[in-house]
């Protein structure tokens, strides 16, 4: 059976419904596939991921102030960024949106941290990695624009 959040805790319970909302409130007749509205939603482009980002952040803003750590919410803030930018493709994110359901990962996460009193600690363990792989693709991307503009120069001079 799956351990609940305190349930003396109004805004902990709101958030498990809204997860479920987000991420698994529909299923695929005959299959096992669920799905929420943030798959829904965001076939709307632009606004509606926008809007499932908004409430992501939202959920976030209610962990943060029901007492999560550095550590659980440095991997929160992930699961929304992976959701948001890959679910930001035009429906290839959709399908994403359908597996990954970053809110409910979420609630895992701080199911985990009240429960079981895992992930304490600072955010630096997830952060670091993080800001040293998108710099790698940023420094990455800045060499194949460099490299493409020397061959434009090349070509036209």
């Amino acid at each position: 059976m799956r351990e609940q959040l305190p349930t003396n805790n109004p805004q902990l319970r709101q958030l498990e419904f809204l997860a479920r909302l987000m991420d698994n409130q529909f299923k695929v007749p005959g299959t096992n596939i669920r799905f929420g509205l943030d798959a829904i939603i965001g076939l709307i482009p632009g606004a509606g991921d926008l809007s499932t980002f908004g409430i992501s952040t939202f959920m976030l803003f209610v962990m943060v102030k029901n007492g999560a750590s550095g550590f659980v919410l440095a991997r929160m803030i992930l699961n929304v960024l992976i959701d948001t930018i890959i679910g930001s493709i035009p429906l290839v994110g959709d399908l994403f949106d359908v597996g990954f359901k970053s809110n409910t990962k979420n609630m895992r996460l701080m199911r985990e941290h009240y429960v079981e009193g895992r992930h304490k600690g600072g955010a630096w363990k997830v952060i670091l990695p993080v800001v040293i792989i998108f710099g790698a693709l940023f420094a990455g991307v800045i060499w194949l624009i460099y490299i493409f503009v020397k061959y434009l120069y090349h070509q036209f001079s």
